[in-house]
């Protein structure tokens, strides 16, 4: 299923002016990164505003996202939360919906688990899932580190198929090394796009896919053949990757995308959108003309 899925777009939920999940956007979105050379989707991640997604309106938004996609890539779903009774109740209902190809499930945040806790929070869920897992291990969310050692560990569980890593380049070159030939090894960190790929790793679970897609595309494309090519298209994003999180997202993300012309909306409390200020320094981080 995710053999040659090396750009996964972690998408935004658009919003109409009611703060309502705007379908209609949400399709225009897809189909664009489809055509634009993405090949598979994260729904309901950290850029989807999921912690202000209601329980039903998260259900319906992945069985709505199911319709849309309609075959045409593999979908991860977002059911972590730090409470492992609740992320294994969601995860199954999850399940259900045909056409979701695995669960990304989530560190448990607030909690602040170790390592042993992490172990016992993965393995509960991947026992009780009809889905495959995906471990999200993204420290400066949940306030702790899962280490190399236990996502090796982890990886060898027969349902849990991966990992979306945010993290240093030399734990990730770790990961590839040590963890099985089939375990997939996604960056959740743009700027790490093309290293992980000469690393060896599965490709990146993206943010700034939603506005660089094609020139990410084309930077894996010449990868093999023209690699100094490659390396210079990762140096002229690097500083656009970064400057999408210079205020919290995606409040930047949604801010370009509807200053490109597709209305996708704000972002819900607590994450306020761009004043006037944040987006003229978005504009210039990002070398566009305003």
């Amino acid at each position: 299923m995710f053999e040659t899925t090396d750009i996964i777009t972690a998408l935004i939920t658009p919003f109409d002016c009611r703060q309502q999940i705007n379908y209609d956007a949400l399709q225009k979105l897809t189909d664009r990164l489809l055509a634009e050379g993405g090949n598979g989707f994260l729904i309901g991640g950290t850029t989807g505003e999921t912690a202000t997604l209601e329980h039903d309106e998260r259900l319906n938004l992945y069985r709505e996202f199911v319709k849309i996609v309609a075959g045409r890539a593999p979908i991860i779903a977002g059911t972590g939360s730090n409470n492992t009774a609740e992320t294994i109740a969601l995860t199954k209902e999850v399940s259900q919906i045909a056409g979701i190809a695995a669960a990304l499930v989530v560190v448990p945040y607030y909690n602040k688990p170790d390592q042993i806790g992490m172990k016992a929070h993965f393995r509960a869920v991947a026992d009780a899932s009809d889905l495959p897992i995906i471990m999200y291990n993204i420290p400066g969310r949940t306030g702790v580190t899962m280490s190399v050692d236990t996502i090796v560990s982890l990886s060898t569980h027969p349902n849990i198929i991966g990992v979306k890593q945010c993290g240093s380049l030399p734990d990730f070159e770790q990961l590839v090394e040590r963890t099985p030939e089939d375990f997939l090894v996604y960056t959740g960190e743009d700027p790490q796009s093309l290293a992980t790929k000469v690393a060896g790793g599965s490709g990146v679970i993206s943010v700034a896919s939603h506005l660089y897609l094609p020139t990410m595309r084309a930077m894996f494309d010449k990868l093999a053949q023209h690699p100094f090519q490659a390396g210079a298209l990762q140096r002229a994003l690097t500083p656009k990757m970064q400057a999408l999180f210079l205020y919290p997202s995606p409040a930047p993300v949604k801010f370009m995308l509807a200053r490109n012309g597709l209305n996708v909306g704000g972002c819900r409390l607590p994450i306020t959108d761009l004043d006037e200020a944040e987006q003229h320094q978005l504009l210039q981080a990002l070398g566009e003309e305003e």
